[in-house]
């Protein structure tokens, strides 16, 4: 019995607020999307530019994932939003990389180029530390139900040094994935 219950106290948070994130952390956050994705049975792609893979990579760790991690695409670059995830030339040139309308079009590219997926995931944003005024620590992340709407959140990373904030980034966008699995 105090084996069954100290089981119970070990298991993993199910929901996770994106405030929760800051004091979540990558591996736990990774490990609570995965059980949330094979207990409802949900395919996932994500379209990464800031976090550059990191999300991807926390995922793969978790033995099972590859039942449930769909692909990724590691959009660092403008020329590869546009090629890879048709976001739109003009998108770019007017609201920047770092911008709504662009992790609108991410998320929504990702899940158009994998068919086979039933939730998108997307993050672009500036980690510093020579970003422009007021995009320093600024993402946005996009979620997306196949058949639904994206959600987008602007979020301002707290964390100072650019390994840490790549971090941060990616278990905000775990946080929101979270929120998205419970609903």
């Amino acid at each position: 019995m105090a084996s069954q219950l100290l089981a119970c106290q070990q298991r993993l948070p199910r929901t996770i607020t994106p405030r929760m994130a800051s004091t979540m952390d990558l591996d736990t956050a990774s490990q609570s999307v995965a059980e949330q994705l094979r207990d409802r049975d949900q395919r996932l792609v994500l379209a990464e530019s800031c976090t550059a893979g990191l999300i991807a990579s926390s995922l793969a760790a978790v033995p099972g994932i590859s039942a449930y991690l769909a692909g990724s695409m590691m959009v660092y670059q403008e020329a590869s939003k546009m090629k890879w995830l048709g976001v739109d030339e003009e998108t770019l040139a007017q609201h920047t990389a770092v911008s709504a309308p662009v992790a609108h079009q991410m998320v929504t590219g990702a899940l158009h180029a994998t068919p086979h997926a039933d939730l998108a995931a997307a993050v672009t944003g500036h980690l510093g530390p020579d970003a422009p005024e007021g995009f320093d620590g600024l993402i946005f992340v996009a979620i997306c139900r196949r058949g639904g709407q994206p959600k987008i959140y602007q979020e301002q990373l707290k964390k100072t040094k650019r390994v840490a904030r790549q971090r941060e980034a990616a278990t905000t966008v775990l946080a929101h994935l979270l929120q998205a699995l419970s609903r």
